[in-house]
């Protein structure tokens, strides 16, 4: 069974990122993430109206690190000091060795190459360090640009299913991609 710790917290530090946990200072950037309707098109979620949600959220991941249920990074650029994204690691499955990705950027940045960079890196820290077996990540059918990127990272599709879920007025197709421990 896989046991993890995320404490202390594990810091991460590509060439141009600093993957940090969040905390509540980070609320107003967090909300500008949040509310954004491009970063949230294929995210089913409500879009951040407050900073108060924001502390909530923030507040909750705490919590997940802390019980060691998930882990949450904040995505930093070295050059400016908000919040421009996050990534995580979480609906872990222990007993399985698998967990799910997910990340958010926003457009800002995006084409630029900074979230190859931050996935690169969390995988890294998934396999060698949580010693997962597997990764997935769920994309919406319709998130060309994330389908690209988890493709360029070798994950293969397993499978795709048909209107799953109620988002935004409309039924949604959900695909599911995943990773196995690189050789």
């Amino acid at each position: 069974m896989l046991i993890l710790n995320f404490n202390p917290f594990p810091v991460i530090t590509t060439d141009r990122l600093i993957l940090r946990q969040l905390n509540k200072e980070d609320a107003k950037d967090l909300l500008v993430l949040r509310s954004n309707l491009e970063v949230g098109t294929y995210i089913p979620r409500i879009p951040y109206q407050s900073t108060e949600e924001s502390i909530t959220f923030i507040t909750k991941a705490e919590t997940w690190i802390s019980n060691n249920e998930s882990i949450v990074w904040g995505i930093v650029l070295k050059t400016e000091n908000k919040v421009i994204g996050t990534i995580c690691i979480w609906n872990i499955k222990n007993r399985d060795y698998r967990a799910e990705v997910g990340y958010e950027l926003l457009p800002d940045y995006w084409r630029k190459g900074i979230m190859q960079e931050v996935l690169a890196s969390v995988l890294d820290y998934g396999f060698k360090t949580m010693k997962l077996h597997s990764i997935a990540a769920v994309i919406s059918p319709e998130n060309t640009a994330s389908i690209k990127l988890a493709e360029k990272n070798r994950f293969v599709k397993e499978a795709h299913f048909r209107e799953d879920y109620y988002d935004k007025g409309i039924f949604r197709d959900t695909a599911i991609y995943s990773l196995i421990t690189p050789e």
